[in-house]
């Protein structure tokens, strides 16, 4: 039998490893991925998780301020803000962190933690690199002073976002018994609008309730009017999918109302309304109503009542129409009829509130 020394073996074992890369073993610091939605922005933090285990964590384990750790490039290393490899932070979208703007993408992230319940937030360009062992200031994409804060005790490491709202969230990350809160905020409605604007010539585009939606969505967010005014133009005529629909129509006159162009805004509103169903005109009756154009109001709620003459609360929103009107007696009449008509129980108890109003119950 040939014999094979050790040397031979060992030079297997190492082209083996090589050729077929190492066995996933577990970690001492698990890691961990935590995922939060502002907006359509999807913002995520991957790190590993150690254990406190009893350590003197802060100035001690954690050194503040730079420092030397005596391996790689860096002379100068923030905190890792993690164990192993970098702590990284992804943003789907351009954002603003403390106020500071971040484009989308992916960063290494850091603390230079401070003995005055200070410290620096760092994204870094680098996020590749291990830990801060090679971090160098010159990738900064952005710093940001923040505040610490006393925390419940966490034996593992934690990134956390316990502050959500329509536009922006707080991420925290708590260790021991101290928090780094930093605050990320995105401007919801440009990103929402600049990835419609960017899908327009693709299959998306295709789409006569895409164009809607964008529109109405500009309308009702701050949006370009002008900019929703030519989109919903699109959906009602402007390419061979379009249709003219009430809610399109109903879009655009909000949007011309919007722009002041009244006059425009009303005479679409007619047109609206030969295409609307019961729901549909009763909601554009008190639309007029709001707007004061109380001729309009009363046309559509009558002409609500003549298409559904057995729905009590035709009458009671024409009761609405003529109260608001101050013409108070055609009021009264009205709401009798639909209390005449067994009403469901909300418009039985809008007609009796509207009648004991008046002093006619």
């Amino acid at each position: 039998m040939k014999q094979i020394n050790f040397f031979t073996i060992l030079l297997f074992l190492t082209i083996s490893s090589m050729s077929f890369g190492q066995l996933n073993t577990p970690r001492a610091s698990q890691q961990a991925t935590i995922v939060q939605r502002v907006g359509i922005t999807d913002i995520s933090v991957t790190y590993s998780r150690p254990s406190v285990n009893g350590r003197d964590l802060w100035g001690a384990l954690v050194p503040y301020g730079m420092n030397n750790l005596g391996f790689g490039t860096a002379t100068a290393a923030p905190w890792r803000a993690g164990a192993d490899e970098n702590t990284t932070i992804t943003f789907s979208h351009d954002a603003f962190v403390e106020g500071k703007p971040i484009k989308a993408g992916t960063y290494g992230l850091f603390f230079e933690v401070k003995s005055n319940d200070t410290a620096t937030l760092i994204l870094s360009r680098d996020y590749l690199a291990w830990g801060s062992f090679y971090y160098d200031k010159k990738n900064d994409a952005l710093r940001a002073e923040i505040t610490t804060k006393t925390a419940p005790f966490h034996e593992l490491l934690t990134f956390e976002f316990n502050t959500v709202n329509a536009n922006d969230a707080v991420a925290s990350l708590i260790w021991g018994d101290k928090e780094f809160p930093f605050k990320i905020s995105v401007d919801v409605a440009d990103v929402v609008l600049d990835e419609f604007r960017s899908k327009t010539n693709g299959q998306f585009g295709f789409s006569r309730q895409n164009w809607e939606q964008a529109a109405a969505y500009a309308l009702n967010n701050g949006g370009d009017l002008n900019e929703a005014l030519g989109w919903i133009d699109g959906a009602i005529s402007g390419n061979f999918y379009s249709q003219k629909t009430f809610n399109n129509l109903a879009i655009k006159g909000q949007i011309l109302n919007k722009l002041g162009r009244t006059d425009e805004y009303a005479s679409l509103m007619d047109e609206a309304a030969a295409l609307a169903n019961k729901q549909q005109l009763n909601a554009l009756g008190y639309q007029m109503m709001n707007a004061k154009d109380y001729d309009r109001a009363v046309k559509f709620f009558k002409q609500n009542i003549a298409n559904y003459p057995e729905d009590p609360n035709g009458y009671d929103s024409l009761g609405e129409c003529y109260k608001t009107m101050g013409e108070n007696q055609k009021a009264i009449k009205n709401f009798k009829k639909s209390l005449s008509m067994n009403p469901p129980a909300n418009v039985r108890t809008n007609s009796e509130k509207h009648l004991k109003e008046l002093g006619a119950l």
